[in-house]
């Protein structure tokens, strides 16, 4: 009788496997840090358990950061010495060297700890807000950062004084942005003759080198759907991982109609995007978004997103990639071929999904003033445009993507009823601008027709010395948030605003612009008078008149931008001015570990169902009667000396852009802005 000898990855991934499966244990969710480290997680409750399975017989350690460094930082460490199971509650000070201290109070519950050939397995649970807010840090429905530890030697014995862990500095790994509590729960799709894949994939794109970035545009001619299909799920393909540094997001639009040019573009390889803007005109519908750190999205039971060949027969694919910086090794062009797999079933769901875009408009009128650490923007979704284009029974919001960029840090999407703030549909107290995907709400949102949803972002400009503005480079800012929601309706696709012009000039002290000069000048009142409108902008006093230049843009006039699928204006809208509503009651957050009398298990439940946030400090809006002028300065403010700071990114920075539909219509609607 003969033995074979089993590889010991083979091994390892037995023992895995029989570990979960023997003891029952169930995941909603995986992923892998690094080749070495895979990070396992559910939620229960306000409980979360987690198991930890890293490739090393020495001492493993999980974290929890809300800026991606360890100062600060929540960490939990454990070992298995000669099948004892060490584990300790630790932190890391503010002013620490490196090495974690063990808490004082010990609030995570080790459930299970062993090692086999090749593996270090820890199993444990906390609760979501330990309300232990010296040395944890609460897991909430922020963005938060994990940082992974792991090491090939173990501390001596169940050491726990500082300087007997060995190496901390190299333990470290690395952090990583995630979504714990609302990740979509990415289960295994199975196929059958129903359920079937669809690659749309690149063709030999070169990425770009240096500060370049490029937004590649491939179109798709789809005619197999001769009836309705629902997609429900997809996800990237990435060709190489080794590209995958280089590449921001991936979006797939859906075109209306069927014109020459597209017919045209969807024969060719691709183009640049820069080069399509007459195509993609009609492709401002988004089917499908993915950015780096996503794994992509899976529908809910009752909805899928449509796929008819007779509604929509193109469809347009976006990739934005980052300049390389390339070296003496590698002097070949870099090429990539990735794009996204669309899964898609004939059996329909009850509801086809659709996506609608709220916020700021893209436009130098968004101005973020600089050295600042708290400057609030808000897009409005005004409510004749929601009573325009809403079902009577309303719209079912259940997953939102935010977006902003280097300087963002917070996101609401806040939904008014009846001058009643209702809970916010999602927010993040904690974003960041690399890792943007869609999170599935706790339960859908429903927004009835005569809400108004606000897109509101708080930045943090105190790394700039001048002003930065709303637009598409990645030296400019942006506020959008994208809301996946059934049944779908197609009057309203993206739903918008700007501030009025009457309303920015006020807000920098301006009366009066001069006609007809170029550059555009001041004409009153005369202490600026011929001052140019950059000049202006460049040499404001922020310092000083930031608080009532904040509160002129948040009350003052501003202009709703409500588009449909079709490129066009929602009738009635085109020509008005609307203001932040005067609000009779405003919500307020609650307490997260319990007010005062009352016990904390009653004010955790805003974790997992998405509705909590800081305090909004939004006043009681009134009027301006400031009227509209017709003087026009699109594009005045923006110059090079205006987008350039210091401590901002360069132009090859990660920036998510996800929402970037809404800017290559930009084109033809400033033609429409000079008419405002």
């Amino acid at each position: 009788m003969s033995s074979t000898k089993v590889p010991a990855a083979i091994l390892a991934a037995i023992l895995l496997l029989v570990a979960t499966t023997v003891d029952g244990a169930h995941w909603d969710h995986a992923v892998d840090l690094d080749e070495n480290y895979r990070l396992l997680w559910s939620i229960n409750n306000q409980d979360i358990t987690f198991e930890v399975q890293a490739r090393t017989l020495g001492y493993v350690g999980l974290g929890f950061s809300t800026d991606g460094s360890i100062y600060g930082a929540d960490v939990v460490i454990g070992w298995v010495d000669n099948g004892q199971v060490h584990f300790q509650d630790r932190h890391f000070k503010m002013n620490s060297n490196g090495e974690p201290h063990v808490d004082p109070s010990q609030d995570y519950v080790l459930l299970l700890g062993y090692e086999n050939a090749t593996h270090t397995v820890l199993r444990f649970r906390r609760k979501l807000d330990t309300c232990d807010t010296n040395q944890d840090v609460p897991i909430t429905n922020d963005t938060i950062r994990i940082i992974y530890m792991y090491h090939n030697r173990d501390p001596k014995n169940g050491a726990q004084a500082i300087g007997t862990l060995p190496d901390p500095a190299e333990a470290f790994k690395d952090s990583v942005p995630i979504f714990l509590t609302q990740r979509v729960n990415q289960v295994p799709i199975e196929l059958d003759s129903r359920t079937r894949t669809l690659e749309l994939r690149n063709k030999d794109v070169e990425i770009p080198m240096g500060d370049d970035n490029l937004r590649w545009c491939k179109m798709f001619k789809l005619d197999q759907f001769v009836r309705k299909q629902h997609m429900i799920r997809y996800e990237p393909v990435i060709e190489s991982r080794s590209n995958l540094p280089f590449m921001k997001h991936i979006i797939l639009y859906e075109c209306q109609g069927s014109t020459p040019e597209l017919e045209i573009m969807s024969r060719e390889f691709g183009r640049s995007c820069m080069k399509a803007e007459k195509e993609l005109l009609t492709c401002n519908s988004i089917v499908a978004a993915w950015s780096r750190g996503s794994e992509g999205f899976t529908f809910p039971l009752e909805a899928g997103y449509p796929l008819d060949s007779y509604q929509a027969r193109f469809y347009m694919m976006e990739t934005h990639y980052m300049g390389f910086q390339s070296n003496a090794i590698e002097t070949r062009p870099r090429m990539d071929n990735s794009g996204l797999r669309l899964y898609y079933t004939t059996t329909l769901r009850k509801h086809d999904a659709g996506v609608l875009s709220v916020g700021i408009q893209p436009n130098w009128r968004h101005i973020i003033a600089p050295g600042q650490e708290r400057v609030v923007s808000e897009g409005h979704c005004i409510e004749e445009c929601t009573q325009r284009a809403f079902p009577r029974p309303g719209i079912n919001i259940f997953a939102v993507m935010m977006q902003t960029s280097h300087m963002g840090k917070q996101v609401r999407l806040r939904q008014i009823r009846y001058r009643e703030e209702l809970p916010p549909v999602a927010h993040d107290l904690n974003v960041d601008s690399n890792y943007q995907e869609f999170r599935r709400l706790h339960s859908p949102v429903k927004a009835l027709p005569g809400d108004r949803l606000i897109a509101e972002c708080t930045y943090d400009s105190t790394s700039r010395k001048t002003i930065a503005l709303g637009g598409y480079t990645s030296r400019d800012e942006t506020c959008l948030v994208l809301s996946l929601y059934y049944p779908r309706q197609k009057e309203l696709t993206s739903c918008h605003s700007i501030p009025s012009l009457p309303t920015v000039l006020h807000a920098v002290g301006i009366n009066e612009l001069a006609q007809g000069a170029n550059p555009i000048r001041i004409a009153s009142p005369p202490e600026i008078a011929g001052m140019t409108l950059e000049e202006r902008l460049l040499s404001y006093d922020w310092r000083v008149n930031f608080n009532a230049f904040q509160y002129v843009i948040r009350k003052g006039a501003f202009k709703p931008l409500c588009w449909s699928a079709r490129n066009t204006p929602i009738p009635g809208t085109d020509n008005m001015d609307a203001y932040a509503p005067n609000l009779t009651r405003i919500w307020r957050p609650t307490p997260t570990c319990g007010a005062p009398g009352l016990p904390a298990s009653n004010s955790v439940n805003r974790f997992v169902g998405g509705t909590g946030s800081p305090e909004s400090n939004v006043p009681s809006w009134t009027l301006l009667e400031d009227p509209e002028s017709n003087n026009v300065i699109e594009g005045a403010a923006r110059s090079k000396s205006i987008r350039s700071s210091s401590g901002v990114a360069a132009p090859g920075s990660s920036i998510s852009r996800v929402a970037l539909f809404v800017i290559f219509i930009n084109t033809v609607r400033l033609g429409w802005f000079r008419r405002l």
